[in-house]
């Protein structure tokens, strides 16, 4: 059986900088068939968003480290995550999250598109990852398997 795994930004930056739950998140990325990683398109700019913070903060990672965790996200995007774009549908589910949970225009979307993935895959073994609990709690009331890697130490 296929196992689907939608991560938000706030679990999948964990592969990229080390910190809590990041263990936990390589080995459930780990390349297996039998797992399919799913991410909004829109991680792409918030990974960079992400990544760019923590270049400019205090006693943040270099330049150089930067842009080596961005370009090797860049080629995972390629290589290993099957991306899905943030459409009209997904927008318009959005809108509609945004008035039923307490969610940020961004983790909105996120939610959005899993919800609409699990739609489309008519699948049980689909799990929505994320280090964001207003985003978890929401994604649970939506009807998804959660998990959170700040949970796995």
């Amino acid at each position: 059986m296929v196992n689907h795994f939608f991560l938000d930004t706030s679990a999948l930056i964990k592969r990229y900088k080390t910190e809590l739950g990041t263990t936990w998140l390589k080995n459930l990325i780990v390349a297996k068939p039998e797992r399919i990683i799913i991410l909004s398109e829109i991680t792409i700019a918030e990974v960079a968003s992400a990544l760019a913070a923590l270049h400019r903060a205090t006693a943040g990672i270099t330049r150089t480290q930067r842009d080596q965790a961005m370009a090797l996200f860049l080629y995972h995007c390629e290589t290993e995550y099957k991306l899905i774009s943030a459409h009209r549908l997904v927008i318009d589910r959005a809108v509609t999250l945004t008035q039923a949970h307490r969610l940020r225009g961004c983790d909105a979307i996120q939610l959005a598109t899993a919800v609409i993935a699990k739609e489309t895959l008519s699948t049980e073994a689909f799990t929505f990852v994320a280090a964001d609990n207003d985003l978890l709690m929401a994604a649970q009331a939506e009807g998804l398997k959660i998990d959170n890697p700040n949970q796995h130490a």
